[in-house]
């Protein structure tokens, strides 16, 4: 419980944090970037880290002049491609058999997220690895689900992936770049966070209740 805690407070407080960490960390901060954002799209198990909202704070940090924004877009665009790929190879890999793997009792993936994941990739085709990237979870699993399928890597895959890659790095982080420092958002960064949160997640709820009422009907 501590932990779940502690990472609400993380996550609600991304830019106090991010803020430590810089005069903390000085330089090293970009690597710390790369690493979450990496891990975020490239582990199927690490879906919860906090990208949206690490951008948008990194990118308002950029604007403080306490980060340089060419050189965390191109270093965090790189981060995002590369575990989207790693996600992916895995996934090629492995195959259907990573869903039963275990933990104790418990499921390293869960197979309704793989399901979910599918269907929104059968929907949207090869645009849904672009729209994935704006979706938290699924952005995770899309890459692995992709990779389970054997999606043709050279013609499908890569160049949507490298394309949704660079346009969510850069929209995110211009987004914290030019609004992070308003007055009202800092004041409000909690808020802000929520918002962008549940920005993220209305496609997914649309789709939900969408289904549902078809089903009902």
């Amino acid at each position: 419980m501590e932990v779940i805690k502690d990472f609400l407070d993380v996550l609600l407080h991304i830019n106090d944090y991010l803020d430590k960490w810089v005069v903390e960390y000085g330089t090293l901060i970009y690597g710390i970037l790369f690493l979450i954002i990496f891990v975020e799209t490239g582990l199927v198990v690490m879906p919860f880290l906090p990208g949206d909202s690490l951008l948008f704070a990194a990118g308002a940090l950029c604007a403080k002049g306490s980060l340089s924004l060419p050189l965390l877009m191109a270093l965090l665009s790189v981060a995002a491609i590369a575990g989207d790929n790693t996600n992916y190879a895995i996934g090629r890999f492995f195959g259907e058999r990573a869903t039963r793997l275990r933990i104790g009792k418990r499921k390293l993936v869960k197979q309704e997220y793989i399901d979910k994941t599918h269907g929104f990739f059968e929907k949207y085709g090869t645009k849904a690895i672009i729209m994935a990237r704006f979706v938290p979870f699924v952005r995770t699993f899309m890459p692995f689900v992709a990779g389970v399928g054997k999606m043709s890597y050279r013609k499908k895959f890569l160049p949507f992936d490298i394309a949704g890659g660079v346009l969510w790095i850069a929209s995110m982080s211009l987004c914290g770049f030019f609004f992070g420092q308003i007055p009202w958002v800092q004041q409000h960064f909690e808020l802000v966070v929520v918002g962008i949160i549940f920005i993220s997640v209305l496609p997914m709820v649309i789709g939900f209740i969408s289904h549902k009422m078809k089903k009902k009907a």
